[in-house]
């Protein structure tokens, strides 16, 4: 069988997009074990994750993603820019705004468009973040973990806990340059108290309105960007007043801006996305 795909990045997080809205992809060969395939850097195409194009009954469509070891995730902020960017650009989508069915629920991308209808940016309702720790989930007698102590092998990092659909622990520390982010990261990823594992963040706050991270991604390892991830961030720097409700996070692979609007409760990212390149592939 053969396969059109468009790899695409947002922030250096890279993605393999498809389209199987008539289900033939899925026939033929089971997601987890395609996206293992032509995530592989050596032997497939090369990318974090796979990113699927379906058809749905009461959204405008269906967005459903792979990690590259084949685990499903419930949602990727970078993935869902190069998702609505892919979807306008190909005319699979005509309205700007778009309703999408996740794993994490409904998520409202924006495509932000230049004179010449390219999409330059993509702005994304993100919705409410998710503090109570029997949602994320993650093993506490507390209700909510706000800077909770955490043992990492010798080391005690404090986490706050939050959902954005997927599960994410966001340790602030003096500099993330100096963090061992591939031992720490995967020792948290794993830890006992979350029982279906976590993304990890590691926050240096820059000044109220800025802050760096570092990501460790469950499923995919050290990855140069994650949306979600800042999303957490922001909400946990925001509840410890290290930052403001605005702010611009900085990642290995660039910046996205963050707004949480308390009106709402909403958490809104804007990024860019980027197709790299189209191609086939046998598979």
């Amino acid at each position: 069988m053969e396969l059109e795909f468009a790899k695409m990045e947002g922030l250096g997080n890279d993605f393999i997009l498809l389209d199987d809205r008539k289900g033939k992809i899925e026939q033929y060969e089971n997601y987890p074990t395609l996206a293992k395939r032509l995530c592989s850097r050596h032997f497939g195409i090369g990318a974090d994750g796979m990113i699927l194009i379906l058809g749905s009954l009461d959204h405008d469509i269906k967005f459903r993603i792979y990690n590259s070891d084949g685990s499903q995730a419930q949602m990727c902020g970078n993935g869902i820019r190069c998702f609505a960017k892919y979807l306008y650009e190909n005319k699979v989508i005509s309205q700007e705004k778009m309703r999408v069915d996740t794993k994490a629920g409904t998520v409202i991308p924006e495509v932000l468009v230049d004179d010449k209808d390219q999409v330059q940016l993509v702005r994304v309702d993100m919705g409410e973040p998710v503090l109570l720790c029997k949602d994320i989930p993650f093993k506490s007698d507390n209700e909510t973990a706000i800077e909770e102590r955490l043992m990492v092998g010798s080391k005690t990092y404090r986490i706050t806990t939050v959902s954005m659909g997927n599960p994410h622990a966001v340790a602030f520390v003096d500099d993330v340059g100096k963090v061992d982010i591939k031992k720490n990261g995967r020792l948290i990823e794993t830890h006992e108290r979350f029982p279906e594992k976590t993304n990890v963040e590691f926050v240096e706050v820059v000044n109220k309105r800025e802050f760096k991270m570092k990501v460790w991604e469950r499923g995919a390892g050290i990855t140069l960007a994650c949306g979600t991830g800042a999303c957490a961030s922001l909400v946990a720097a925001s509840l410890t007043n290290r930052v403001e409700k605005k702010a611009i996070a900085h990642l290995d692979g660039g910046d996205l801006e963050l707004y949480w609007d308390k009106k709402t409760n909403h958490i809104f990212k804007t990024g860019p996305a980027t197709l790299v390149f189209e191609g086939r592939i046998r598979i």
